[in-house]
């Protein structure tokens, strides 16, 4: 084997170590299991939060909606004051978990 020869089969080498590898060192999510994981834990932050807000003695909420993606908690429904809107968004941040909070509650 000629040098180049070398070269030439060493770089078929790589690239196809490179492209076979390529699909595997793609994002956590891709992993078998681990975006259930993920699911089951923004599940649980969706939970909390909706009964953080229910237990606020000052809060008076209908038809709360609360969506958690990647701890990024969305608020949907209707509240009866502007006060409460806030302050909904405002408990939504106390809860464990929650990285932002996303305000999409209305006025009823």
């Amino acid at each position: 084997m000629n040098r180049s020869s070398v070269k030439r089969h060493g770089f078929t080498l790589v690239l196809l170590a490179l492209l076979a590898g390529g699909p595997l060192a793609g994002c956590a999510s891709g992993i078998p299991g681990f975006g259930a994981v993920d699911a089951a834990h923004d599940d649980a932050i969706s939970a909390s939060v909706r009964s953080a807000i229910r237990l606020d003695p000052e809060l008076t909420v209908s038809d709360l909606d609360v969506d958690t993606y990647q701890g990024i908690v969305r608020l949907s429904g209707f509240v009866s004051s502007a006060d409460s809107v806030a302050a909904a968004a405002s408990v939504a941040r106390t809860v464990k978990g929650v990285k932002s909070v996303r305000n999409d509650l209305r006025l009823k």
